[in-house]
């Protein structure tokens, strides 16, 4: 996959997706967001990928969008079109059926900060800073921060965040639950990989329905999300893996997971 403001590699069974903008500190313009989203149209019919990496560089995740590209919109319907795009491309990652992991060093700003909440893990630097700093612009986050930072960090920690622009140390980002590991910068993608590694050695259907169970189960009563649960671990006794691994449990070996 060739790609103009992304570098993509498949290794192991893990995608590496690096934003490739520095120039701009990979801030999200349009033609970075198309990319962004054939990559992942493209990564979702790879069944040799079972987690996906997102990462910038060692200095700056994402500084949010380019607001060159914006500072001469004077109506809604201008601006329309481009949040339906990054909306539509963030929405992807978070449903997209593999796990994602983002990997963010120096700056996590506005949208970048978004692009991060909607992967299902994120392990950062310690000198990543993540901010939803719209409120300075006049406006508010357009690529979920609203739904997503209150899912993640609460309520009440949210709110304050949106309210104010304020900035999120990585160690602070640990303590609020909006980050699962902190590391030294030159680390960062050693730690992503290895939590990566984890993940693809597991079976890929049962990871996959849990990643499905989890963000359909958040929208559902509890009932009715347990009862979706239900069906899912029901369908995973056609598989092979399910056999494998209940087999291997018993033979006290480990399993050979194949996606079947």
């Amino acid at each position: 996959m060739q790609f103009n403001m992304l570098t993509v590699s498949v290794e192991n069974n893990i995608a590496i997706v690096k934003l490739n903008r520095p120039e701009v500190f990979n801030a999200l313009c349009l033609e970075l967001l198309e990319e962004l989203e054939q990559c992942f149209i493209n990564l979702e019919k790879d069944d040799s990928v079972r987690v996906v990496i997102i990462a910038g560089d060692e200095r700056f995740f994402c500084a949010g969008a380019d607001v060159s590209q914006m500072v001469t919109v004077t109506a809604p319907s201008q601006i329309r079109p481009f949040i339906a795009l990054i909306q539509r491309v963030f929405n992807s990652i978070e449903a997209f059926t593999r796990p994602v992991i983002a990997a963010v060093g120096g700056l996590a700003l506005g949208g970048g900060t978004e692009l991060a909440l909607s992967c299902d893990l994120r392990i950062a630097a310690d000198n990543a800073l993540f901010s939803q700093p719209e409120i300075y612009l006049g406006v508010i986050p357009g690529a979920g921060g609203t739904q997503r930072l209150p899912r993640v960090v609460g309520l009440t920690r949210a709110k304050e965040l949106l309210y104010t622009g304020g900035r999120v140390s990585a160690k602070e980002a640990l303590e609020i639950g909006l980050v699962n590991k902190v590391v030294p910068p030159e680390k960062l993608m050693d730690e992503a990989k290895a939590l990566a590694e984890k993940i693809a050695k597991r079976p890929p259907l049962a990871v996959m329905l849990t990643k499905a169970c989890i963000n359909h189960g958040m929208e559902m009563p509890l009932a009715q999300g347990i009862a979706y649960e239900g069906r899912c671990f029901e369908w995973l006794f056609s598989t092979k893996d399910q056999r494998e691994g209940m087999t291997a449990f018993l033979e006290k070996r480990k399993p050979q997971f194949k996606g079947e």
